[in-house]
């Protein structure tokens, strides 16, 4: 190989199946690695050609502090709406398996108003960060204006520069919707805030796709909120008793939940009277008796996917630009009865 200065870090630890950061604390004498691989970087180093960037031009991997950024908005991390801890415990799994450490950093709703840029990034603690729960796209913006190292988990916007990875909420529900139809529901409403995320959003589009194939009436007007503009729970307003449907196809699990336990203080009985599905198959607390039916959609294959994103982002590797999609399965449990007619 020629000797030239096109040769990368990642280049590197790539031959010796090490990581960047390794590679990088390695070159710089830094403590973190044993004296053997140090001097094998080095002659490989020498070997490839690779010459550090003078100290007036520093480049992005000799800053590399071995640190991952995992910025949360405030509102998703509450004790009724932990799936975001749940999350990102994977997520902190998995990069240290990959030789990152996580920093969290709550976003919250006065900084995002503000446009305050997160500290990790201001204090250079963090070589990318993952920005996980949907914020806004002014705030998206601010950010990538001064810096580029961050990916989009859980949501995503309508502009492609934007790396994201996110659960193929719309096929998922689709297929979610399609067996509680098959199972002889005609009369279905959804339950969610279709204002609230982007995943919430494509979930009720895939239960309109499943309705509109099946000739079933659906419409954005019936549909109902469990959450307030803020993301908190909300006590769901259901429908009279005598127009109650037969089904309610609910956005999570958390939510099915709380529509079980509403239904049942008002005296109907899951799934004997009316049933109930869910999404993403996790549960902080409140289990009602009979289990929920819902989608999986492994939380280890979605860290997995955003931590190789960010890693390759980071570091200068070749990776796939865009949305990348995790997919699920159905889980068919008890809270949906089959209609005979």
């Amino acid at each position: 190989m020629s000797k030239t200065n096109k040769i990368r870090l990642s280049d590197i630890a790539e031959k010796l199946n090490v990581s960047t950061v390794t590679v990088s604390k390695a070159l710089a004498n830094k403590e973190g690695v044993g004296n053997d691989l140090r001097k094998k970087i080095k002659e490989l180093a020498e070997e490839m050609g690779y010459k550090a960037k003078s100290s007036s031009q520093p480049s992005s991997n000799s800053r590399i502090t071995g640190n991952i950024g995992i910025l949360i908005p405030n509102r998703f991390f509450s004790p009724s709406t932990s799936f975001y801890w749940y999350i990102f415990n994977y997520l902190s799994t998995e990069l240290l398996h990959r030789n990152y450490y996580t920093i969290m950093e709550l976003l919250s709703d006065e900084d995002e108003k503000q446009m305050n840029i997160p500290r990790m990034i201001q204090d250079n603690k963090v070589d990318g960060i993952i920005i996980l729960g949907q914020i806004k796209s002014n705030y998206i913006n601010r950010i990538n204006a001064s810096y580029d190292k961050f990916i989009l988990l859980d949501f995503y916007t309508n502009e492609m520069i934007f790396d994201s990875v996110s659960n193929d909420d719309y096929y998922c529900s689709y297929i979610l919707t399609s067996y509680v139809i098959q199972q002889g529901h005609k009369n279905i409403r959804f339950v969610g805030n279709f204002e609230a995320t982007s995943s919430i959003r494509d979930r009720f589009m895939g239960f309109q796709k499943a309705m509109l194939e099946n000739k079933l009436k659906v419409s954005i007007d019936d549909i109902i909120p469990d959450r307030d503009e803020n993301g908190g729970f909300i006590n769901i307003p259901l429908p009279e008793d005598d127009s109650m449907p037969t089904a309610f196809v609910c956005n999570n699990d958390e939510t099915a939940a709380n529509v079980i336990e509403r239904l049942n203080e008002r005296g109907f009985s899951v799934p004997d009277d009316v049933s109930v599905t869910g999404f993403d198959n996790y549960l902080s607390h409140n289990k009602p008796q009979c289990g929920i039916t819902t989608v999986y959609i492994r939380p280890e294959d979605t860290a997995s996917v955003a931590a190789d994103l960010i890693i390759k982002k980071i570091t200068g590797q070749p990776y796939i630009k865009g949305r990348h999609l995790i997919s699920g399965s159905l889980i068919i449990r008890d809270s949906v009865k089959k209609i005979t007619q």
